[in-house]
């Protein structure tokens, strides 16, 4: 069972970055200066940010590994969720990277759905992949992070390392916290899932460290089908709100 999810490319995705700046912005107090500099930084990647995504439609995020390699079962798996979210007319979003990320992209693009990438500046070898109609590249994690909460309405998790939870659990925790209305979270992949589905619905619950009812959101399944259709019976009544772009402002809708 260990070789069989063990990523088929060992490569160090995301164990680097070819941007130091983050990494010395988070060392601590510096001048005023640069602070204020890097401050502005983040907020005009921000105002990027909102203005590349603003009109692609309903999104849902796709979470997962980038070591798997396309002959990968979780990679197919990652394909077959992205197909199946186009079929329900969402946008599909994903970090942007290789593996199940890009996997999640081919799906929905290969049924002309809209395939988004939020990007990081990680190693050098790190590029969008070939299957993003639209996306950008982010300096700052907690940038892209909060892009990749804002415009989706549904989020999906397949098998993957410490990107994977830290993404799975802030959207979690903002759920929680009322942050963001209780939109669906699945997990896909319910053998790889399964400890982390008892440390959720009977360790931490039994310990009180959440309530039985934070878990309500959260859904485990094989299916890729039935994952996008849990996503569209409880997320399509809120896609009340629709936004015109302005020509003014040279903005567009992407479809």
């Amino acid at each position: 069972m260990k070789e069989d999810i063990c990523a088929s490319n060992q490569s160090d995705w995301g164990t680097r970055s070819r941007d130091q700046e983050e990494r010395v912005f988070l060392e601590g107090p510096k001048s005023r200066s640069f602070e204020i500099h890097h401050a502005f930084n983040v907020f005009f990647e921000i105002i990027k940010g909102l203005r590349t995504f603003h009109f692609v439609g309903p999104c849902v995020t796709v979470f997962g590994s980038a070591r798997f390699e396309s002959n990968h079962e979780f990679y197919k798996l990652g394909h077959e969720v992205g197909r199946e979210l186009a079929l329900k007319g969402f946008a599909v979003m994903t970090g942007g990277g290789p593996g199940i990320m890009e996997a999640a992209n081919k799906g929905a693009k290969s049924l002309g759905g809209c395939s988004l990438g939020c990007n990081i500046t990680l190693p050098h070898e790190q590029k969008p992949n070939p299957y993003l109609d639209v996306w950008m590249e982010f300096k700052y994690f907690m940038v892209r992070k909060f892009m990749l909460a804002k415009y989706s309405y549904g989020f999906v998790a397949l098998p993957g390392g410490f990107g994977t939870l830290d993404e799975l659990f802030g959207i979690l925790t903002l759920i929680q916290t009322k942050k963001i209305k209780n939109f669906p979270v699945v997990l896909v992949g319910k053998e790889f899932w399964e400890p982390l589905r008892v440390l959720i619905e009977e360790r931490l619950v039994d310990a009180k460290t959440i309530n039985p009812a934070d878990t309500q959101t959260l859904y485990f399944t094989d299916s890729p089908r039935e994952a996008a259709l849990f996503i569209q019976s409880i997320a399509t009544d809120r896609f009340e709100l629709k936004i015109r772009p302005h020509k003014f402002l040279g903005e567009h809708k992407y479809r």
